[in-house]
């Protein structure tokens, strides 16, 4: 990664866990193109290393982002189609990448996750928040609208749900987003670190390659007919069945018995 690009995010791997870090804690880890790029830089640096089990993105400071930098909305306003069409799919391939990275990326969401913040973290495969976090998609205040995100987020709660949440663009606190299906799991603000940390450890303990295969398997079939997802589904297994991972653990709990 650029200098430039090391300070905006950090990165840093131990113990299996590579930790993502938003380092713009001045401007409430506001995102900009700087910012997209390095984030995209890191998950493929995370994916490559095989000692990797799961990826932690969480932000510097008191909040995990609250949305496009002011600058950056700036920048917007006067730019072409062309050049707008260009940002919007820098963003959309950050949202693929975190799909597309062979292990979990658990959002570690501590104060406001606002607008491309709020849906930065709910791209993630897991979202962990502080009880006193708070979640929102503001963008039709400003006569815009969470276009990519919706593709996340339909999928993540009811349609009637998702229709008020991107109409409405009111906030709304960490025991309604799990209530509605958008977050994970809710800790106490004192313990959050260690909580997420413990969580992190857990992909250790299984199958990387299970896990990996399960995660691809997973957004594969979404859209897929039954009958699809089920082939889908079947071709998988034998992909799993013939893996290292497997021939192991099977021998293993058959030595057992």
């Amino acid at each position: 990664m650029s200098s430039e690009q090391t300070e905006v995010v950090l990165f840093a791997v131990a113990d299996g866990i590579a930790r993502i870090t938003l380092n713009r804690p001045q401007k409430r880890n506001a995102l900009n193109e700087a910012m997209v790029a390095a984030l995209k830089d890191s998950l493929r640096l995370a994916d490559q290393d095989e000692s990797v089990r799961a990826i932690i993105l969480a932000g510097a400071g008191a909040d995990f982002c609250s949305g496009t930098d002011l600058a950056a909305l700036q920048k917007i306003s006067n730019a072409s189609v062309a050049e707008n069409l260009e940002d919007a799919r820098s963003l959309m391939e950050l949202f693929i990448l975190i799909r597309q990275v062979r292990v979990p990326v658990i959002a570690a969401v501590k104060g406001r996750a606002l607008a491309g913040g709020c849906g930065l973290a709910s791209a993630c495969d897991i979202v962990l928040a502080t009880r006193s976090a708070r979640f929102g998609y503001p963008e039709v205040k400003l006569g815009f609208i969470p276009a990519m995100v919706m593709a996340i987020l339909r999928r993540s709660v009811s349609e009637k749900r998702a229709f008020a949440l991107i109409t409405l663009g009111a906030e709304f606190n960490a025991e309604e987003a799990a209530r509605i299906g958008l977050i994970n799991r809710v800790f106490e603000d004192g313990t959050f670190e260690g909580e997420v940390n413990a969580f992190a450890r857990q992909f250790g303990t299984v199958s990387r390659s299970a896990v990996s295969l399960s995660k691809q398997l997973l957004y594969q079939i979404d859209g897929m007919s039954f009958e699809n997802a089920l082939a889908s589904g079947a071709d998988m297994n034998v992909i799993a069945r013939l893996s290292e991972d497997c021939r192991r653990g099977v021998a293993e709990f058959l030595k057992k018995r």
